[in-house]
């Protein structure tokens, strides 16, 4: 297992959050394959930037 951290979004949310509404805008909500592994890719860089899942020590 490797200890080096997950690459961080060098992106803000906001702006990959744009991107996820602009995906299911042109594709009226009907992913294809590759919309949806572009979705989860874009998912995954929203969360990073937004820090959900990052557990902080009190």
């Amino acid at each position: 297992m490797s200890s080096t951290p997950a690459p961080r979004s060098t992106r803000p949310a906001h702006v990959v959050n744009e991107q996820i509404r602009g995906l299911w805008a042109r594709t009226g909500g009907q992913l294809t394959a590759d919309d949806r592994a572009e979705y989860e890719a874009l998912v995954t860089e929203w969360a990073a930037a937004t820090g959900e899942g990052v557990v902080q020590k009190a």
